[in-house]
């Protein structure tokens, strides 16, 4: 019998496999995030986009402005592409109907755009080591893995550590690694819906965490505005979380030029001087390697 999975191996690159385990672990990107952190134009990706379309790999959608027009395609992952992606994870093959529930969650899911600013954010850092042969985003991993009992132990830990299962829902973790150094962190991409009482709030699982595996490393918001970083900063100082806190702000960094791995760090009580990603390596407590495997 033929199989389907098998027939399209043969014809996916090494840049093909990556954006489909992104899209099956990640559930959503745009066409512009798919060029800026893999491809070289935005018209080399869309005719690349187009083809494994056609093969079934990939779905796709366009929403439609509210004031008229519409935005730039939307994919997702198709069924064959889970498949593929399942298989070389060497994993139990998904459901048949896992690709219908994944379209459906995200074409009508209120936090679309939530999801597209945490999948931005990973992207723009993807795309800034495509140019950038000393860097690399070498993890990135859902909140959904985070949350996994042992994501973030390592062999060696005693059983207790092992068996711990995060408190934390971080809108993903990031392993950073830029000119010798490394840096693991945790995102909190902020749309600016929440009080920021709650954004302080969600640093108590943090410290869990940290206590528990005895490492602890940097936690980034990114924010959607300077006074909302302004009032964050304020409360962050009021109330001391002896674990490492990063603040930047997009629309800052959007209108200088600047992506996530540059220089648009604030840290607690460190002035106005703003620092790269890889600066913050010096904030990692523990060794700064990568923190376990996905479970």
């Amino acid at each position: 019998m033929d199989d389907p999975v098998l027939r399209v191996q043969s014809q996916l690159t090494g840049r093909d496999r990556v954006l489909l385990g992104w899209l099956y672990d990640h559930g959503v990107l745009t066409s512009f995030q798919i060029a800026q952190a893999l491809f070289p134009s935005l018209d080399f990706c869309q005719r690349r986009l187009r083809t494994l379309y056609g093969l079934r790999l990939v779905a796709r959608f366009r929403p439609q402005r509210a004031d008229g027009g519409s935005y730039p395609y939307h994919y997702l992952i198709d069924q064959l592409g889970a498949e593929v992606v399942a298989a070389g994870r060497d994993e139990r093959p998904p459901r048949r109907d896992h690709a219908r529930i994944q379209r459906r969650r995200w074409t009508s899911s209120r936090t679309l755009a939530h999801r597209l600013g945490v999948n931005g954010f990973f992207t723009q850092l993807a795309g800034y080591a495509r140019t950038h042969p000393d860097a690399e985003l070498s993890e990135w991993w859902p909140e959904a893995v985070c949350q996994r009992a042992g994501t973030f132990t390592r062999p060696d830990d005693p059983g207790l550590v092992r068996g711990y299962q995060p408190r934390v829902r971080p809108d993903g973790y990031g392993l950073w690694a830029e000119n010798g150094v490394t840096v693991p962190f945790f995102v909190e991409y902020d749309t600016g819906g929440e009080q920021l009482s709650v954004l302080v709030g969600k640093l108590a699982g943090y410290r869990e965490l940290f206590a528990t595996i005895g490492r602890a490393w940097p936690v980034l918001f990114w924010l959607h505005s300077a006074a909302r970083e302004r009032n964050l900063r304020r409360l962050l100082a009021d109330t001391p979380q002896r674990i490492p806190v990063a603040t930047g702000v997009r629309d800052q960094a959007v209108s200088a030029g600047l992506c996530p791995a540059e220089a648009v760090w604030l840290l607690p009580g460190g002035g106005g001087q703003r620092w790269r990603l890889a600066d913050l390596a010096a904030y990692v407590v523990g060794d700064q390697d990568h923190p376990g495997e996905a479970a």
